[in-house]
This record gives C-alpha cells, structure tokens and sequence, in this order.
C-alpha cells in the first residue's frame, strides 16, 4: 500500500506533457536552464538575450516535415479545454491613412463642438434679439477666439437679422468667413532665401510645445525638397532632447551637431553655423531649451544665443519660428508676446492639435500679433505637420464640411 502510495505521488509529480507532444505523440524537447545573464548588460541588451528554446536544440523528428496524409490524433488525447481556434492571419497592408481634411477636423472637435453645441443652445426656435448676440459673443469667446472676433462675429449675425429666425448653419457660415478673412492674410509658407546659404532657423518655445519634433518633421520635407539639412541640437539641458534630434538626424540622414547634456548652447550654435558654412549646406535647424517666457534668466540665455549667431553671420537668424501647443489656450498670448520681444519671433507653428485643443486662440494671436502661420500640426509623424490654409482652418473650427 505505501509503494502504491509513492507510485501516485510520483505520477502526480511527474510533468504533463504538453500539447505539441499530445497531438503529435512526439517527445518534447527538455527546457534547457538558461543561461544567467553578466551583471554588467544593460537594460537594452539584457531585452537582447536568447530566446527560450532555440531550434538547434530541438529534436529531428521535430524539424522533419509533416507526413502527408497522416491519420488524425484519437480525439481523447486532447482535453476540451485545450482545443483552440487559429489566430485570424494578419495582413501586411497598413490601414489606409487619412486625408489631411478629416485629421484636421478631428484635431479641432474640441473647439468646433463647443461651439455648434452653443449656437444650437441659442438659435434653435428662437427669433434673433440683443441677448442671444450676447450669448453668442460668450460662447465664441470661450472657444478662445478672442474678444474683438467675436463682437465683430455677433454684430455681422445681427445686420439685418433681429426678431428673425437665424439658422445655425448661417452662423457657421458667418463665423468661418470672418475666421478665413481674419487669417489669410497670414497664412504664408516658410520660404527660404535661395541667395542665403545656409539659412538658419532658431526654434523656440516653451518646454513641451514640441519643438524638436517640429525641427524633425520640418527637416523631413526640406530633405525631401533636395537641400542639404544641418540640425543643431541646442537643448543642452535635456539629453532626451538631444537624442531625439540625434534619432531623427538617422532616420533623414543629416548630420547633427550636438554636445553633452548642460553644454553651452549659445557656443553650440556657433559651431552649428560655422559647420554648415564649411559643408555647403543650404539650412540650419537650431533647437533650444524649453523655457518659461516669465522666467528672466532664461530669456537671457536666448538673447546670448542670437548675440552669438550674429558674431558669425550678422543676418542670423534668417527665421525665428515660435512653436506653439494648441492646448495652453490663452496663455499663447503671452509666449507670444514675451519670445517676440525678446527672440524677434518672424513665423509661428501650432501643434498639437489632437482633439483636446481649443485651436481658436490662434485666431486671437493673428488678430493681435499679426505674424505668419506657416505650419499646423495635427500628429507625431512627419506627414502632419502642414502648410497652414486659412479656409481649412476656418471650416473645420466652424464644423463645415471642407
């Protein structure tokens, strides 16, 4: 009875065979104890390590190819349990990108459903009076359109139209005409001087607006375009930083000056100019450090890198593009205000335009500032990040059809 006993315990000790050896009535192949791993491989490197079971430890009956014809496995040498479908074959075509009109869209849903939500609020079954024109300045102006747009909006719906019946529709169409005739006169491409070699761009903003990737995507198209692309990766104080624009320097094949992490930027973008002078190349992209516009000694530092720039080339920068994030709303005014006066701010670029944004400030920054737009961007890769239209702008803030 006591060996009957350690029969069972035994039995019951011994491993299962596993699945492969069931169906096939074939010997698993032992799990050899792997290996342990030198303390000194990093993260990276220890992701690297050799798989579980490699196949030059497999057993040959297993490597040999199937019988053709062979009799099917009895049914009970599979449990129910363990009976499974096959995985659904994955294809290898990327699902089809969307059009630039339907990401813009969505990137201002934010904005252009605050706003339709409002107008039904107010002009569903009512005749136009001053209250509603009220109602309507306040619901535009909460979209971030500015004050003065959105008094010039109400008094435009109000001509003609008291104790009427206003459709929404009309007001959408009022509101993206007065958007499209308060932009357009500032929706301008980054146009390089051909006679400027290399033109250098200082890209500035605060920290997380997106600026190297702006730099990256930027330096995609003028790639694409032929010229010969220099970046300078002038955010010393974050290594991310420099590695991002070191990655995209890869990925584009342009070369990247960089420095160690806390270096001196101003003297990086004096080695950056006087490098692509020596190559020939037709453009610098310069990087910066993101930095508060309230914080003194920060702006300072910016105010040395363009003193710097000049010793080099007295005309540099030829560009200062201020990137802007869509989902600070009003606080853009100030950035604006504050890198204008102290970097000379010639072009701006809104980013992040991802559904959460209140895209309207961008209309109260040109109403105010009246600087070129020259970029949009609605995602991460290089493909969204677009020349401005103001009427694409317009419409899609409005929630009109393109």
């Amino acid at each position: 009875m006591a060996q009957q006993d350690k029969d069972a315990s035994a039995a019951a000790a011994k491993p299962k065979p596993g699945l492969f050896a069931r169906v096939f009535g074939r010997k698993e192949a032992p799990a050899a104890a792997p290996e342990p791993l030198p303390e000194e491989l990093a993260p990276a490197q220890i992701l690297e390590a050799e798989p579980f079971l490699e196949a030059d430890s497999w057993p040959e009956e297993a490597l040999e190819p199937p019988v053709a014809n062979a009799a099917p496995a009895p049914a009970e040498a599979l449990e129910p349990a363990e009976f499974f479908e096959p995985a659904a074959a994955k294809s290898s075509e990327p699902p089809p990108r969307r059009g630039w009109w339907a990401r813009l869209r969505e990137g201002l849903a934010r904005s252009s459903n605050s706003i339709g939500s409002g107008l039904i609020a107010i002009f569903t079954k009512r005749k136009l009076d001053e209250s509603m024109l009220d109602d309507l300045e306040d619901v535009l102006i909460r979209a971030d359109l500015g004050v003065a747009t959105a008094a010039r909006i109400a008094k435009i719906v109000g001509k003609g139209r008291y104790d009427k019946n206003v459709e929404v529709e009309e007001v959408k169409a009022i509101l993206a005409a007065e958007v499209e005739r308060v932009l357009a006169p500032y929706a301008k491409p980054l146009e390089l001087d051909p006679a400027t070699k290399p033109y250098i761009i200082l890209v500035v903003g605060v920290n997380g607006s997106g600026k190297t990737t702006t730099i990256g995507k930027i330096a995609a198209q003028f790639t694409a375009e032929g010229r010969k692309v220099l970046l300078a990766a002038g955010d010393t104080f974050r290594a991310a930083a420099i590695e991002q624009l070191l990655i995209w320097g890869a990925r584009l094949g342009c070369p990247v000056i960089s420095r160690e992490q806390g270096a001196d930027a101003s003297a990086l973008a004096f080695d950056a100019i006087k490098a692509a002078q020596e190559r020939g190349d037709d453009v610098v992209l310069m990087d910066t450090a993101g930095r508060l516009q309230n914080r003194t000694e920060l702006m300072a530092e910016l105010e040395k890198i363009i003193r710097v720039m000049k010793k080099v080339d007295p005309r540099a920068p030829h560009a200062v593009l201020l990137v802007l994030d869509a989902t600070v709303g009003q606080n853009a005014l100030s950035q604006v205000e504050i890198f204008g006066k102290v970097a000379g701010v010639t072009g701006l670029v809104m980013t992040k335009l991802d559904g959460t944004a209140r895209g309207g400030i961008l209309v109260a920054i040109t109403d105010k500032f009246e600087l070129p737009i020259h970029y949009i961007g609605v995602g991460e890769t290089a493909e969204d990040l677009e020349a401005f239209t103001a009427r694409d702008f317009a419409r899609a803030i409005a929630g009109l059809d393109g």
